[in-house]
């Protein structure tokens, strides 16, 4: 992407009316910016204050910058004291806020004030204080709606990124746990962090992340899809190249495994990267609960993949080309069932199955109340008018149940999306070549994935390149005592676990 050339930072100078001056020129139009003068206790000293109204405690700011200033202060009070001498007992024994930094230029300055901070202005002092005072009016920690919580913590990452790196923080107190902040988008200018255990992750992968991070040129940034859009490795591929989540417990597992967090400003959606398909399969819960119970479910998410990827095409495929595969009661049965309906099966099935996406679609975005009811009324209802006009038949109505049901059972809802493109080609396919055409749609799709990488890591990883060890944590999950090792495919600089 093409970069701009940087300008030149603008330094402030010790005349305050000059300073004053040149932020009222950049941010002075706005309404909502605040410039209050006043004195200090002595009169000696003129001073003011640049702050965003609606972004910054007020009561803070004047019970610990602007009191303490306007009060006779002994420092304040000497003739004889120099500019330095002001500056250092101003951070030192003046102003009571708990964050305080020096800013020399004009650019910095406008970032903080628009980021919420506060900034202070003296009269014969070149450096202007920083004060971190920001009102946060955010909304509660409560348990994540995109992810359901069966068994584990019920708290989700907000929108404040300090407040969400702060869940982290109180999971994981290894000194090694590492934030890395980045300002994304020229206009935006969005806070985003980086965050990877020292020590634990490897450092080739975090290089990697900066790397991309950095090569980002972009007016703003909204939301954490766009970063991973703008990070990802194929754009053209329908699969997720990094995991997103609202879950601190998941996000805590990734940076414990050895991958890397990214978390921005304004969303609580935080990217884990890199990424494999078993990884898409997985859930916090199936470490919550005995080895025995989360095997076996997640066996049956293996299942409900196979049956959302293949189902509808398997019916095209048998009804259309393969008869002789189907038990002869069961033919009888499709026939009679068939029986009036005017498309073949590869219309009847498409028509099912874009009312079923449209029914999806219209109920997200729906008033909650309403689109659970459109959903479920919509789909008894339509379903059963459909049969009754002849216009599907009722198997194509329970494959497309079962079809549906089965989209369902994936933990990460984007994986879910990639399959239910995937199947409109699985189900074209069969139409055009009967089980040759799914075999060989099925081909083309594993060997995308055996081609396709998540920040240097191989998306079939451990089906492919094998890794043995990781094995234990795959399909069978076994007994926590016999995972000692972290896996092996994220090359961890330290691999043991217990």
């Amino acid at each position: 992407m093409k970069q701009e050339i940087p300008q030149p930072a603008v330094p402030f100078t010790a005349d305050l009316n000059q300073n004053l001056l040149v932020m009222k020129e950049i941010i002075g139009h706005n309404s909502d910016v605040v410039f209050r003068h006043f004195k200090t206790g002595s009169f000696k000293w003129k001073a003011a204050v640049v702050y965003i109204d609606g972004l910054v405690d007020k009561i803070a700011l004047v019970e610990q910058v602007i009191k303490p200033l306007m009060q006779d202060q002994e420092i304040l009070a000497q003739k004889d004291v120099t500019a330095d001498a002001l500056k250092n007992s101003i951070v030192d024994s003046i102003v009571c806020s708990a964050e305080v930094k020096e800013v020399l230029n004009l650019d910095d300055c406008v970032h903080e004030v628009l980021s919420g901070n506060s900034a202070l202005f003296l009269d014969g002092i070149s450096t202007v204080f920083i004060l971190g005072i920001a009102e946060g009016k955010e909304r509660a920690v409560e348990e994540p709606l995109t992810e359901a919580v069966v068994r584990g913590p019920r708290d989700g990452f907000v929108e404040n990124l300090r407040s969400s790196t702060a869940i982290l923080r109180r999971r994981i107190k290894d000194p090694g746990f590492t934030i890395i902040n980045y300002t994304i988008g020229r206009r935006s200018r969005t806070n985003l962090s980086l965050m990877y255990i020292k020590g634990l992750t490897n450092p080739e992968l975090v290089k990697e992340v900066k790397n991309r991070l950095e090569r980002i040129d972009i007016d703003e940034i909204l939301e954490s899809g766009e970063i991973e859009q703008l990070i990802e490795d194929n754009v053209l591929s329908p699969f997720p190249q990094a995991q997103n989540t609202e879950r601190p417990d998941r996000a805590v597992s990734a940076l414990m495994q050895g991958r890397v967090v990214l978390m921005m400003d304004g969303t609580p959606f935080a990217l884990i990267v890199p990424v494999t398909f078993s990884i898409l399969m997985t859930s916090p819960e199936d470490y919550y609960e005995r080895w025995l119970p989360a095997s076996l479910i997640r066996i049956l998410r293996y299942g409900a993949a196979f049956i959302a990827l293949f189902l509808p095409a398997l019916y095209i495929a048998l009804i259309s080309y393969n008869h002789g595969l189907i038990p002869a009661k069961l033919v009888i049965s499709i026939a009679a069932g068939r029986e009036g309906v005017p498309f073949p099966s590869i219309i009847e099935a498409l028509i099912m199955e874009v009312t079923l996406e449209l029914l999806r679609e219209a109920g997200l975005r729906l008033p909650k109340p309403i689109g659970q009811a459109v959903g479920i009324v919509g789909g008894l209802v339509i379903g059963q008018a459909a049969v009754q006009a002849a216009i599907v038949s009722p198997i194509m109505v329970i494959v497309v149940a079962l079809t549906a049901i089965s989209s369902f059972a994936f933990p990460q809802y984007s994986a879910g999306i990639a399959i239910r493109i995937l199947r409109f080609g699985m189900m074209i396919s069969a139409a055009v070549l009967g089980l040759y055409g799914i075999i060989s749609f099925y081909i083309l799709i594993m060997v995308h994935l055996v081609k396709l990488k998540s920040f240097g890591i191989s998306y079939m990883s451990p089906f492919t390149p094998i890794f043995p060890e990781d094995w234990k944590d795959l399909i069978i999950r076994l007994p926590i005592r016999i995972l000692k090792r972290r896996p092996e495919m994220n090359k961890a600089q330290d691999r043991t676990r217990q």
